[in-house]
């Protein structure tokens, strides 16, 4: 027990000592007052010929009643704030600033050496991937506040206000939802919990005095499929950014991974330009800017893909490349590749010419994908891949990067042909030709990290998978067979 004891406050110290070593950029400005943290520190500037009424709204809606600020404004006597723990760092005729430090510079005592960080629950990854999940963009958007402090991995969590509050717990995907595994530190502009993430997706709630709740100032929602609605964090991975066009009135964000949606991703303006942190996936991804109506591409970023309009989009690679060959064709002007990566794009990849045929390096993320080549606008498959996948009369080659799961059907010695669709491949009845291995029907996929439907076609007669006893029912009432994929 008093081991137990022991521990408990060596973890409480460590989560007092984490508020010193992160940078939180928190600032809300009502009517000219400002109220911020940043640098470790909780910042108050007020005006001094402030109104009452603006006043009473700035102190009630920051819940700031134990600073006796009216008391100095009327007195000029700085001894209540002092005795506090604030720090004057500005006082004359027109304003007065105070600030004081989240926690005392005496706890710490090698805090690098102290921090603990959450660890993943098993199994939490199938319901709630942080990547590998089909997710290519995600950015936050928080209002009140600014997104949560990062630095490095670590990431500040911040819930405004509720000073009131005896007790407030963090709990999200990274902790399976523990509602007592992650206590916040109470500050004096709300509450605040430190967590080690990886760039990805996170779903969280706040439990407030045993009450579970949305972060009210985070935009980005989205239900878990059981009847829960969650708050939803991205760590981000990527910054785009623009330190220039200053005199745009908006910029906005088009590319690959929003389908070219030019109205919903608005970048960020500011002090020298336009900026918006985001996580994207592994994989090539293309994009423009969109300043004030007219489409342009990044003046800072050399690397460049033709497009329809004889035009250029700037291009991200992120990830390791994948080395597209095709040998031969040496009397070929133009050879391009082609495939489900990019839309099937034919004005895009073109390959460069060496001294055994035509090759291109592309960046993919692991997963499936089908692909063809195109020699001077005649479309073929790779004659060095021999899957081959057959698309309502239409052959393409099929490339699985880091296949990390093979489906099995036993039996069915007799059987001519044996398909294998689901979720994965959009259910096509005629493209996955399962391979004869002893016993078995075999073919390995890249799966996603959750949850996949599949079923398997046995001489064109569809069926549920025999050696599985997940099943869901489908609209047609015939069953899919049901798989959770995580490590």
């Amino acid at each position: 027990m008093e081991m137990m004891d022991a521990i408990r406050k060596v973890k409480k110290m460590i989560r007092i000592c984490l508020c010193a070593c992160i940078l939180l950029a928190v600032q809300i400005k009502v009517s000219a007052q400002l109220y911020t943290i940043k640098n470790g520190k909780m910042y108050i500037e007020v005006n001094k010929h402030i109104d009452e009424k603006t006043l009473d709204s700035f102190i009630d809606r920051f819940e700031l009643y134990d600073l006796a600020i009216k008391y100095f404004l009327q007195t000029n006597n700085p001894d209540s704030l002092k005795k506090m723990g604030w720090y004057f760092e500005m006082n004359n005729q027109e304003k007065f600033a105070v600030s004081k430090p989240l926690i005392s510079a005496e706890d710490l005592l090698n805090v690098a050496d102290k921090i603990i960080f959450m660890e993943k629950e098993p199994g939490n990854d199938l319901l709630f991937p942080a990547v590998d999940n089909g997710m290519i963009l995600g950015y936050n958007r928080f209002k009140n506040k600014s997104p949560f402090a990062t630095q490095d991995s670590l990431v500040t969590f911040y819930l405004r206000n509720n000073t009131k509050a005896n007790r407030v717990v963090l709990a999200g995907s990274f902790n399976n939802f523990n509602r007592d595994a992650l206590p916040m530190i109470k500050t004096d502009s709300g509450w605040i919990a430190n967590v080690k993430l990886g760039p990805g997706k996170y779903w969280y709630k706040f439990i407030i005095d045993g009450n579970w709740k949305l972060d009210e100032d985070n935009q980005n929602r989205e239900n878990d499929g059981k009847g829960n609605t969650n708050s939803i964090y991205y760590k981000t991975n990527y910054l785009f950014r623009l330190d220039t066009f200053t005199n745009a009135k908006k910029i906005t964000l088009a590319g690959s991974f929003n389908n070219w949606n030019y109205k919903e991703i608005i970048m960020k303006r500011t002090a020298t330009g336009w900026e918006l942190p985001v996580y994207l996936a592994n994989g090539t991804h293309t994009y423009r800017y969109i300043i004030d109506g007219e489409w342009k591409t990044d003046p800072t970023n050399p690397d460049k893909f033709p497009n329809e309009f004889n035009d250029y989009n700037s291009v991200i690679h992120l990830g390791k490349p994948y080395l597209f060959r095709l040998s031969g064709y040496e009397n070929a002007e133009h050879v391009l590749v082609t495939g489900s990566f990019n839309y099937w794009r034919k004005d895009e990849l073109y390959m460069k010419k060496t001294p055994a045929g035509w090759e291109f390096p592309y960046t993919l993320a692991s997963g499936n994908y089908e692909y063809k080549f195109i020699v001077d606008g005649k479309e073929i498959t790779d004659p060095s891949n021999p899957l081959i996948i057959n698309n309502n009369g239409v052959k393409n080659s099929y490339l699985v990067l880091d296949p990390n799961y093979t489906f099995c059907l036993k039996g069915f010695p007799n059987a001519k042909e044996v398909y294998l669709a689901g979720d994965f491949n959009n259910f096509n009845p005629n493209s996955l030709v399962m391979k004869r291995s002893g016993d078995e029907w075999v073919f390995s996929v890249h799966l996603t990290k959750g949850k996949h439907i599949y079923k398997f076609i046995v001489d064109g007669q569809w069926m549920i998978d025999p050696a599985n006893k997940q099943w869901e029912q489908n609209r047609y009432g015939t069953g899919d067979s049901v798989i959770w994929f995580g490590e």
